[in-house]
């Protein structure tokens, strides 16, 4: 989205000219899921769907954000900041963290939009943060530090709007860069920029199946890996390297299951990284196969729609691998394919799945991006 169409929006509400723009992107995570809050590894990517905003600043502490997605104001003062509910309160989380890090923050009249599908699992609230803490520091000149805004957007979905999610969509969102993925240690918040080759695409398969990450299971998932790990007398399962250490704990079948999901795709994410580095997308594409079958079958993660659409990608000859992405629960799974073959093998899996599933798709190729920034007209 341009800075015209972004300009055109915001005078259309406001009646006067935008000054500030910003975008941030959406994400999916190539291999790695739910391995972020036990401290372990991932690779997601930033993708070409983004949220954006257009602002100019205000005087006063109130904070005016319009979304056209919606078509629904929100209305607030940094100085007294109240929970309630709806989308608004990502923008309320992250200017409640800012400020309890001793950032000065400065009011704004801002229109919010953007193209990533709503709980498709390709983090459109993660993107929302981002792009708010994006505005927040545009406005008051604060230094852009990828690693720090990603903690105090994390912090604002786990403490202000209740998700116990890990680091791993706000810091895709935050600091990836165009061409590539993110090799990401989730204990030490280390990274490393890795160059995907330019002869695949990844193929975002949306099930058309949605969840609300704070009505599911994954809470229920995360206090099941936090017991796991009290059981073996470790910090979290990012410490446990081998599933023979399950064998004898004293904890329910299911526990064990969860926990052997995350100790076998911490190992899969250390493949998948040597594997882009080597050039194996073979490689790559039989370990996305992998974590989708551990994911189905030990985290318990996908529904019908996710299995279907992984298996109609995973049965075309153009595919290397495919795998359900994001917390699960619905939205989409990703496919690893020729870039020459993409559109070609996009339309085929969108029919297979439908044939099966009664439910039209959303099929798109996605482009790696870079991670949150100002754009300028």
């Amino acid at each position: 989205m341009n800075t015209t169409t972004l300009q055109a929006n915001y005078a259309a509400h406001f009646n006067a000219k935008a000054e500030i723009f910003v975008r941030a992107p959406g994400r999916v995570n190539l291999i790695g899921e739910h391995t972020d809050y036990n401290e372990g590894f991932a690779l997601p990517m930033a993708i070409d769907r983004a949220a954006y905003m257009a602002l100019t600043p205000r005087n006063d502490s109130q904070v005016r954000v319009y979304a056209l997605d919606y078509q629904e104001e929100i209305s607030f003062s940094l100085q007294n900041l109240q929970k309630e509910s709806g989308w608004g309160e990502y923008i309320k989380g992250v200017a409640d963290e800012m400020q309890k890090a001793g950032m000065p923050l400065r009011g704004f009249a801002a229109i919010l939009t953007g193209d990533i599908p709503r709980g498709a699992g390709l983090s459109s609230s993660a993107a929302v943060e981002l792009a708010t803490a994006r505005a927040f520091a545009a406005l008051s000149n604060l230094a852009w530090n990828p690693v720090q805004m990603a903690r105090l957007a994390q912090r604002a979905e786990n403490n202000w709007v209740g998700v116990q999610c890990g680091i791993l969509d706000q810091l895709a969102s935050a600091a990836s860069q165009s061409g590539s993925a993110m090799f990401l240690d989730c204990r030490s918040l280390d990274y490393q920029i890795m160059p995907l080759p330019k002869s695949i695409a990844i193929v975002i398969l949306d099930t058309g199946t949605r969840r609300g990450l704070v009505e599911s299971a994954y809470n229920e998932r995360r206090s099941q890996c936090e017991q796991a790990a009290r059981a073996l007398g470790v910090k979290s399962l990012r410490d446990v390297h081998s599933v023979e250490a399950l064998k004898n704990l004293p904890v329910e079948e299911s526990v064990k299951k969860r926990a052997r999901h995350i100790i076998t795709e911490n190992a899969r994410v250390q493949q998948a990284a040597q594997a882009i580095q080597q050039g194996d997308m073979a490689r790559l594409g039989a370990l996305f196969n992998a974590s989708h079958e551990s994911l189905r079958d030990d985290f318990e993660v996908t529904n019908d729609a996710l299995n279907w659409m992984a298996e109609a990608a995973q049965e075309d000859a153009a595919c290397y691998g495919a795998r359900m992405t994001g917390a699960g629960f619905g939205g989409c799974a990703i496919a690893l394919t020729q870039a020459a073959d993409a559109e070609a093998f996009s339309q085929r899996v969108a029919q297979r799945y439908q044939q099966r599933s009664r439910i039209e798709p959303s099929v798109y190729v996605c482009k790696p991006s870079a991670g949150a920034e100002e754009i300028f007209a």
